[in-house]
């Protein structure tokens, strides 16, 4: 099994797993990336897994699916277009050939959009092995996303619940963001020596043109600040920016209004 980030537009990945035969497919925003991919490894593509409904994660599923017949699942409460296999937290996909075998659960992650959904998969046997997570754009390394649909209670709620999941788990999120949330989170924790370090080693990849992601979950909880919002420091750069950020909802409402501002 291989795990490959696949760049589309400016900064988006659409990520694909595949045997060496069968392959499937993460927010496919863009078609063409997926078939150049399909065509250069001789892959069948038998799944397309959307996490919501925005135009730079869907808009390549009706191309791919027609050209291949892949199934494709995605959020019960999101606007995407039939055929689909609807699925919401805590279904599970079903592990047969669609998935390559691999066992899929939905997990709930409201907040960038109303009906956002991640997939968390255990059990692959490529070289890692650790479990990987597809979380759109609701995770991202360093940060999250913006709030447009969702309220920062639903965003708390859906960050705590990926945070919880085994700290080897692999973050596959939809957008290179990375060096951008470093620099803001290194504003809201300077003396943070995980982040100085981290920020380098994402220099250094960005420098020779490689992805930053996947990142992993326990290191999100040492260096992403929405992650981190119940900190004593975190709280206090957050009251630095707004002074009615008085608990966790209101720390990260107010990180992410200073995110949105951030240059």
């Amino acid at each position: 099994m291989e795990l490959i980030a696949l760049p589309a537009f400016a900064d988006n990945y659409v990520w694909m797993l595949h045997d060496g035969q069968a392959a499937l497919v993460v927010d496919p925003g863009d078609a063409a990336p997926v078939f150049e991919a399909l065509q250069r490894r001789g892959l069948q593509l038998r799944s397309i897994l959307v996490t919501h409904h925005h135009a730079d994660h869907v808009g390549g599923v009706a191309a791919l699916r027609d050209a291949t017949g892949a199934q494709v699942f995605g959020p019960s409460r999101e606007r995407i277009p039939e055929p689909l296999t609807r699925v919401s937290g805590g279904d599970r996909l079903p592990a047969d050939p669609a998935t390559l075998g691999l066992a899929f659960e939905v997990i709930d992650v409201p907040g960038h959009t109303a009906g956002h959904i991640a997939y968390w998969c255990v059990g692959l046997d490529d070289a890692d092995g650790a479990p990987v997570l597809f979380c759109g754009d609701t995770l991202f390394s360093g940060g999250c996303g913006r709030l447009f649909e969702g309220t920062p209670a639903q965003m708390l709620d859906s960050l705590d619940r990926l945070a919880a999941l085994p700290g080897n788990t692999r973050v596959c999120c939809a957008h290179e963001y990375t060096l951008s949330n470093l620099k803001f989170a290194r504003a809201v924790e300077p003396a943070s020596e995980d982040l100085l370090h981290y920020s380098a080693q994402c220099e250094q990849q960005r420098a020779l043109n490689q992805p930053t992601l996947p990142s992993r979950i326990a290191l999100e909880r040492r260096i992403n600040p929405f992650l981190r919002v119940r900190e004593p420091l975190v709280a206090e750069a957050a009251r630095g920016f707004d002074a009615g950020a008085q608990d966790a909802v209101g720390v990260l409402a107010a990180l992410r209004q200073w995110k949105n501002e951030f240059k």
